[in-house]
């Protein structure tokens, strides 16, 4: 049997995968991604972009790519109706989407999975393997033996990598080899996803929308040029659906629309959350580690973060400058963010069933749709900008800072910029076109209003540069005129202090703490 080495192997060429592919392969770090399937998948599924998510893709040089194969901001934005043909009885816009907010440098955008593959799969060199499935996986002392099989072949073929990272999706093969359970409510149900062609611009070009809630089924547009996907729980006798004929009469249209039915894919909608999130040199990603309800495009955007998260500590391991115990930071980083996101994608659930069950009320007392339908939630969309951007961590890659206790409440809802330890470091504009944001990358970044008083104390153990922080924004950020902040490479900050560094070794000490490199 062939047997073929590299750092890491990638399990799964979803988004998540293809991130990480990018992210790894930015840091000089030799990945492999092996897909099971024969090609990116042709179905839409994910329909959001968030707008971390976007500040990653800036990062990766791929931000404008994306929107520029995306729909417009105006269909940033849900409506309820009673059928797709029928006016609104309740709107709400995607904050953070349907329009820049002050809190980002980008935008985030509506635009389909299969819109966004290819973009990311361009945007790396590494290899990928399309049509190769994981059969059998090995913890070694130093690494992880993997066996790979080529459906096209049938040929196997025996990896060697330092670690894997698996990116498989819900039903992961590797975290079903490794035995590792899943809480949460579990599967919630079939679902069926039907890409269809049918002429609805008369009902929905005056008032577009990146989704549209309706008492038979949810519809989004797919592309800027056209096409629909229609979700719906899966109908009994799915061997004799007419999905032409369903899909037209959920429409509502009669024989005045005919919907041209292109595919069908027939899915569960998982939740849960993995017991754990690393299981030696295996580390799991996406919804592979959770899976959430598609209510609020949360899933997808959680495993882009995932692996942003932890690329550089991997980085970090593979090219000497961290200890791999730093990997078990990663889990304890973004399990809680999971528990996190599921519980808010189920309230984002309950709140459009409230929506829907009001209205349901009011057809079955004959009355007709109202010209509004308070929502139940504020204008925020399902109320998670401060679970996107607000996302907080608390573990030993973190220095708490010592006059801040760290908050144990974690994320909440609303997002409210602070430069703590441990939250994503605020957008602040350093130049007009240059944002705080754009200032990370493959290294680590001591931000001060003083670099020069700085400069001395880069040994050169760490990949560091050192940017200068205009002086408005010192006190925004709780420094003093010779204070710092030490911003991971995933903008997370990791340490601050509000003044001068109280000894020549300062920084050394907090980064060989936040790697858990030997200090001097």
């Amino acid at each position: 049997m062939a047997v073929q080495e590299t750092a890491v192997l990638i399990v799964g060429g979803g988004p998540v995968g293809l991130t990480a592919r990018a992210l790894l392969e930015g840091w000089g770090v030799r990945a492999l991604l092996v897909e099971k399937r024969g090609e990116l998948s042709p179905f839409p599924r994910s329909r959001l972009v968030n707008v971390r998510s976007m500040e990653i893709y800036r990062r990766l040089g791929l931000a404008d790519r994306i929107t520029a194969r995306a729909f417009p901001p105006e269909y940033g934005r849900i409506r309820f109706r009673d059928t797709l043909l029928d006016q609104d009885f309740a709107t709400a816009a995607m904050v953070g989407i349907n329009a820049p907010v002050p809190e980002s440098p980008v935008t985030g955008v509506v635009t389909s999975q299969d819109r966004l593959e290819p973009t990311l799969l361009a945007a790396a060199e590494a290899p990928m393997r399309f049509g190769v499935e994981l059969i059998d996986l090995t913890e070694e002392a130093d690494g992880v033996a993997a066996v790979l099989v080529d459906h096209r072949s049938g040929e196997e073929t025996r990896v060697r990598a330092r670690y894997v990272l698996a990116a498989d999706g819900a039903n992961s093969t590797v975290r079903q080899m490794l035995g590792i359970d899943t809480t949460g409510p579990q599967a919630m149900g079939g679902f069926t996803t039907v890409v269809f062609d049918a002429h609805l611009n008369h009902w929905s070009a005056d008032q577009p929308a990146g989704v549209y809630f309706t008492a038979h089924g949810m519809f989004a547009p797919l592309y800027p040029e056209g096409g629909w996907a229609w979700f719906v729980p899966t109908p009994e006798d799915v061997a004799g659906a007419d999905w032409s004929g369903l899909v037209s009469h959920a429409l509502g249209s009669g024989d005045e629309v005919q919907a041209r039915v292109l595919r069908v894919q027939h899915w569960v909608m998982n939740a849960f959350v993995a017991e754990r999130f690393r299981h030696g040199r295996i580390l799991l990603t996406g919804d592979a580690a959770h899976a959430v309800p598609i209510v609020g495009g949360l899933g997808m955007n959680a495993g882009i973060a995932d692996v942003h998260n932890l690329c550089w500590k991997l980085a970090g391991v593979l090219r000497g400058w961290a200890d791999p115990s730093l990997l078990e930071t990663y889990g304890t980083e973004r399990q809680p963010v999971a528990h996190q996101t599921l519980r808010q994608a189920v309230a984002n659930t309950r709140l459009l069933l409230d929506v829907q069950s009001r209205r349901r009320e009011q057809r079955q007392a004959g009355e007709a749709a109202p010209a509004h339908v308070e929502l139940p939630w504020t204008d925020r969309y399902f109320a998670q900008l401060g679970l996107v951007l607000g996302v907080t961590y608390h573990s030993d890659a973190v220095l708490t800072d010592d006059s801040t206790p760290p908050d144990p409440s974690g994320m909440g809802t609303d997002y409210v910029p602070t430069a703590e330890p441990g939250h994503r470091m605020p957008h602040l504009w350093l130049t007009r076109d240059r944002s705080t944001l754009d200032a990370f990358g493959e290294w680590f970044t001591l931000l001060t209003p003083a670099p020069a008083r700085w400069e001395q104390h880069v040994d050169g153990s760490w990949p560091v540069r050192i940017e200068a922080l205009p002086d408005e924004h010192a006190d925004l950020c709780g420094l003093g005129p010779y204070g710092a902040l030490l911003i991971r490479p995933d903008g997370h900050i990791g340490a601050r202090w509000r003044d001068r560094p109280p000894s020549d070794a300062t920084l050394h000490r907090a980064l060989a703490a936040i790697t858990r490199s030997a200090t001097p």
